[in-house]
């Protein structure tokens, strides 16, 4: 059964469910793969890396849980740029959440394989998004309940790796440290990870008292990634290498044997199986906005099982997802996120600073900061990837004036 195109979704998710939410998205991919990225950038001054993408994701987090808990309606800040600032602007806003988004689901779909000792391999890698668009596709409820699951998992074994390593770490010098653009291009890498709290915001239309739970679980979501990130990045530094398919095992072997690494290579898939699951959410949402709005096809605005699930808008989010997938580079597809993200919360503190008085949440410093803070990070990436996504963004705007 199917709700018309333009269908309201259900709020069935509570402040708790709202924090595993942005959990599961943030304690995964990031944490078990992108920051060997980040220490083969920037050395031991990763840690660096890590609190400067930690703030710039709090800014950002506070700025979307303003607009979110104003306007709580999937979307995101593709509805936000509509709303305060221009359709283009949403528009754009809407393309990169589902490029950096869909390009994060695919690194966290190919960290899977690495975990599993497959190597970054194309197969295994579209059998999980398979497995997960199903399950999405059952309903949000369900989704939920395996995602509780994952982050205890998944948290339990970082845990677990920082408390056994932390004392040899502690004794060995750390590699060279980077300088200000190592420590930069590190933390465009690291804040891709801390963007998981964007979970919340885009699943606004099913999440009970809006205006007091996405502000909530977003700081809390924050604060716990940060604590984690750091202890892990600082063990990692200095006993970890800088492979990108799988680089907490090692560390996970020579600090606590066998048993250990058993533990952080199930951690580890948990967390990704996680991250993929509440990317496959976000992403969705997004596509059933833009399908409300014309700028997809009606099709992906129509909300099947009561309300519960906009299939088509699954369907299409893991057909992005599975292309770039088939690109194979973890390197690569995290790059292209951490460009296409940082674009994506400028737009969102834009139209934060847009907002009226008496829908302001936070001080006007927060949405400074956390613009200054995309644009500085985003100017220390590959320039290729700048061109990649105005590729895209032209795409999409010739597609609207076409349909206009």
């Amino acid at each position: 059964m199917s709700t018309p195109a333009g269908g309201e979704l259900r709020r069935e998710v509570g402040l708790a469910g709202a924090v595993l939410v942005g959990l599961g998205s943030m304690v995964g991919t990031g944490v078990f793969v992108s920051l060997s990225l980040a220490v083969d950038i920037a050395g031991s001054a990763v840690l660096w890396a890590v609190a400067a993408a930690a703030v710039v994701a709090l800014c950002n987090g506070l700025s979307s849980a303003q607009l979110a808990a104003a306007h709580p309606v999937a979307g995101g800040t593709y509805e936000y740029g509509y709303r305060y600032l221009h359709p283009v602007a949403g528009l754009v806003a809407g393309w990169m959440f589902v490029l950096a988004k869909s390009a994060s689901a695919a690194t966290a779909a190919l960290g899977i394989a690495a975990y599993v000792g497959l190597g970054a391999r194309r197969l295994p890698a579209l059998a999980a998004v398979l497995v997960l668009t199903l399950l999405v596709v059952a309903g949000l409820r369900r989704s939920n309940q395996a995602n509780a699951a994952v982050v205890v998992v998944s948290v339990g074994s970082l845990v677990a790796v920082c408390i056994a390593g932390w004392e040899a770490a502690a004794s060995v010098p750390g590699p060279p440290a980077g300088g200000l653009p190592e420590i930069a291009e590190a933390a465009a890498l690291v804040f891709v990870a801390f963007t998981g709290y964007g979970r919340v915001a885009t699943l606004g239309e099913e999440i009970r008292d809006p205006r007091s739970s996405i502000p909530k679980a977003v700081v809390a979501t924050v604060a716990v990634a940060a604590l984690l990130y750091l202890g892990v990045a600082f063990v990692l530094s200095r006993l970890g290498g800088t492979d990108d398919a799988s680089p907490l095992i090692g560390v996970a072997a020579s600090a606590g044997g066998r048993a250990l690494e058993v533990s952080v290579r199930v951690g580890a898939l948990a967390a990704m199986v996680g991250v993929l699951l509440n990317l496959l959410l976000g992403l969705s949402r997004v596509v059933l906005a833009m399908g409300r709005r014309g700028d997809l096809p009606a099709a992906t605005a129509v909300v099947h099982r009561q309300g519960r699930s906009p299939t088509v808008a699954v369907v299409v989010a893991a057909a992005v997802v599975a292309a770039f997938v088939l690109v194979g580079s973890i390197r690569l597809t995290w790059s292209f996120s951490a460009l296409t993200v940082l674009v994506y919360y400028a737009i969102t503190n834009i139209a934060a600073l847009r907002q009226p008085a008496e829908q302001r949440r936070v001080p006007l410093v927060v949405q400074i900061v956390g613009l200054s803070g995309c644009v500085a990070l985003a100017v220390f990436l590959d320039p290729v990837m700048w061109l990649w996504a105005a590729a895209v963004v032209v795409l999409g705007v010739t597609w609207r004036s076409i349909r206009s």
